[in-house]
């Protein structure tokens, strides 16, 4: 079967609340499966910040290239469709983005570009107003084309856009984990805190991982973590990790501003420790409890939405 053609099907059979019907990509689920039953599972982490500006985008990009240089096969997907910037902050020059896919023009496959230790990029157009209307259908189908890439990576890191959309929510909640970057701010708290709820009450999420960015010290990390932690605990039925720190590093700043990753133009940097640190917990997370879910993610073939979607 075409995979193009099959996707534009995949996108037709897709009702307004996102239900898939299961007809169509039985050959790759099953392949898929085959993977699950030899012990090849992919892990899919999407990196939130509720606020924009909170350094998101950079979380996930270095953490992902730290992946990466460890020797984990790890991909990026820039879900932040119509502003995407993952591109940018690597250098990267893509020619075709998630809305050609969506029409049929290229597979998942065909948009993959290599960044610096093997690091696997999927770009999402920037200024695209088609991408930036993309319905929960097109979201899904999205998500469900990563059952058509040939073999899964170790690692999928989902950088997904600000604030909590239908569209954020689709892509954290499809997801193993979801991982919330957070200043110490209020503005940042206070968004942080509505992705959570969003996703604990409305998605069935019950554990969520914190990372305290551009702070100064291991202290004021864990009074972030703190108070953020003391309003879930109270109002929500979700749990939020404390997974670490990114400091306040101008060379960091300075990665940014020549489109490089910071663990790769200055690994002994402080923020390219708390990097590597990061990813070190991320390697060695738990399973997630993926049974019961009731709904679409990435690598599962499960037809089944989850409700509102």
């Amino acid at each position: 079967m075409n995979q193009a053609w099959g996707l534009k099907q995949m996108v037709s059979s897709i009702t307004d609340t996102g239900i898939v019907t299961p007809d169509h990509g039985v050959g790759t689920q099953a392949a898929n499966l085959d993977r699950r039953i030899s012990g090849h599972r992919c892990r899919t982490i999407a990196v939130c910040g509720g606020k924009g500006g909170v350094g998101k985008t950079t979380v996930a990009v270095n953490l992902g290239m730290t992946l990466a240089m460890m020797g984990r096969d790890t991909m990026l997907l820039d879900a932040d469709v119509g502003l995407a910037n993952v591109d940018v902050l690597l250098g990267l020059a893509p020619s075709r983005h998630l809305g050609h896919m969506l029409d049929g023009q290229c597979s998942l496959q065909d948009l993959v570009m290599e960044a610096p230790h093997g690091l696997k990029v999927i770009p999402a157009g920037s200024g695209a107003r088609r991408l930036a209307q993309m319905g929960s259908g097109e979201q899904a189908a999205v998500i469900r084309a990563f059952d058509e890439l040939p073999q899964a990576p170790d690692f999928l890191l989902v950088d997904t856009a600000a604030g909590i959309s239908d569209s954020v929510s689709m892509f954290a909640a499809a997801a193993d984990d979801v991982l919330l970057v957070v200043c110490d701010e209020p503005a940042s708290i206070t968004d942080a805190y509505a992705m959570a709820k969003v996703l604990s009450r409305d998605f069935g999420v019950k554990r969520l991982h914190m990372v305290a960015n551009m702070v100064r010290n291991l202290g004021e990390a864990r009074a972030l973590h703190q108070k953020l932690a003391r309003v879930t605990d109270r109002f929500l039925d979700v749990m939020l990790d404390f997974m670490g720190w990114v400091p306040q590093d101008e060379r960091l700043r300075q990665a940014i501003r020549r489109q490089n990753a910071v663990v790769d133009m200055a690994p002994g940097s402080r923020s390219s420790q708390a990097f590597k640190q990061l990813a070190g917990a991320a390697d060695t997370w738990a399973e997630p409890d993926r049974r019961g879910l009731g709904r679409i993610a990435f690598f599962s073939g499960q037809a089944a939405p989850a409700t509102g979607w």
